[in-house]
């Protein structure tokens, strides 16, 4: 049996009865069978019930948010915002699937020659809590508009936003068996991925987690896309508009109460502003509204869960014991952490070299570009890095150098529907969102024509 508990009042939300094995392969069989059917629907008919979708979302935004909010404690103003995340994916990909994947004709000596894009079949989605509805329709609207079916397994403690999202499908003319959340533990994944009529797997997750999938998958000789944890720097130079600067970097470690894979969470700054930028940060930081994540003016609500507030508070005492100080918040109430703020970081610290998910971060400061490269690529995870400049040539000079999936600019990283998401190293493998992503689950077949 499977438990939504509210992390803010420990209130027992939802129960929800898991699948036995003849049950779950009963809905993978309806999954493949309306596969037969879907793949042979034009883009056109896609496109309306996406779009629906679209339009579903945004007229129940605050209902889907109440969800999300209940079960994982995010407050209510960016679950709302997630909600409009997720419309605005189905009508990006309503609008631009067909021509992502018209066949992309190709100069040889035959007569004609291209690529065709073709849906795989059934794609299973293994998904976590943090973003509940966004991890699933970064998946799902693509996926669902390229011509495959979803399978979806979710994370145990948002079970009830898992059940929503196949009924926002289903309630706008998706046919039964094109989007399926399944009720599942993870010990089922590997009987889910055995199966013949499932083609393809996706997970956001840990490193342990996509490192088991992936296997199950290499053993099977199936696609699997990995988006697994992050580290990402926020590198400021002496340049930067400090103003500016303090604003995005206080949101990008905050905003979800810090659990998200692409937040900011190592704070890199030129020492020479160092003093100053680390004053302001604090005063920043300490204007955040904490409280229950039903009140609307609520930034900083609660963690998902208090075994994950517990791990971010060793990692913060095991720093402090190394050397760092704490200079703003480091308490824990249950799953209630404090905005946290530690200075003098160094590499071998919990709080720089491991992923903190939650509301802390700590402050290393450099002196030469060189010196902040080789901090931001100390780390093992490979995701994003956010570096903050005015001087354009210094941003030519580093992009290359940076081992990331994607540099931001004077801005937090973040997610968009038209641009490929992902990272290297250790946060995984493939790309989600745009003409990229799109075309993960594809057979990519070569026609010659002589």
């Amino acid at each position: 049996m499977k438990e939504s508990i509210n992390p803010y009042n420990g209130e027992k939300l939802f129960e929800f009865k898991e699948l036995n094995d003849s049950q779950l392969v009963e809905k993978i069989k309806v999954a493949h069978e309306c596969h037969l059917n879907w793949k042979e629907t034009s883009y056109a008919e896609r496109s309306k019930m996406m779009v629906k979708a679209a339009e579903e979302l945004k007229s129940n935004k605050r209902k889907y948010a109440e969800i999300i909010t209940k079960e994982m404690g995010k407050p209510i103003s960016q679950a709302i915002a997630e909600v409009e995340k997720c419309a605005w994916a189905c009508e990006y990909y309503a609008e631009n699937a067909e021509e992502q994947l018209k066949d992309e004709v190709i100069e040889t000596d035959a007569e004609t020659s291209y690529v065709k894009y073709q849906p795989l079949g059934v794609v299973l989605a293994v998904m976590p809590w943090n973003y509940p509805f966004w991890q699933v329709f970064r998946f799902a609207a693509p996926n669902l508009m390229a011509g495959n079916v979803g399978i979806l397994k979710h994370a145990s403690n948002v079970m009830k936003s898992a059940e929503m999202i196949q009924e926002v499908f289903e309630n706008v003319g998706f046919p039964m068996g094109c989007f399926q959340n399944l009720v599942l533990s993870s010990d089922k994944i590997k009987s889910v991925l055995e199966n013949d009529l499932v083609k393809a797997v996706t997970l956001t997750g840990s490193k342990p987690a996509g490192a088991s999938v992936a296997s199950i998958a290499g053993d099977n000789i199936k696609k699997s896309v990995l988006e697994l944890g992050g580290s990402n720097a926020l590198i400021v130079f002496d340049d930067a508009n400090l103003k500016e600067t303090i604003e995005t970097c206080a949101k990008a470690r905050f905003q979800n109460v810090g659990q998200s894979c692409i937040a900011g969470k190592r704070l890199l700054v030129h020492k020479s502003i160092a003093k100053e930028f680390t004053e302001l940060y604090i005063e920043r930081v300490k204007e955040f509204i904490v409280g229950d994540p039903m009140d609307e003016e609520t930034y900083i609500g609660v963690m998902a869960r208090e075994d994950l507030a517990e791990d971010l508070e060793k990692q913060v005492s095991g720093s402090v014991e190394m050397g760092a100080k704490v200079v703003l918040g480091g308490n824990r109430k249950g799953t209630y952490f404090e905005p946290t703020i530690l200075t003098d970081v160094t590499l071998d610290m919990p709080i720089f070299k491991e992923e903190t998910f939650g509301p802390a971060i700590g402050i290393t400061t450099f002196d030469t570009d060189q010196e902040a490269v080789e901090l931001s690529n100390s780390s093992v995870f490979g995701l994003g890095v956010s570096i903050f400049t005015s001087n354009n040539e210094r941003v030519k000079d580093l992009v290359p150098k940076l081992n990331e999936g994607a540099v931001f600019v004077n801005e937090l990283v973040k997610s968009d529907p038209r641009l490929p998401f992902g990272g290297v190293g250790i946060s995984g493998y493939g790309r989600e969102l745009s003409s990229h992503g799109i075309k993960e689950f594809l057979n990519r077949k070569t026609v010659y024509v002589k």
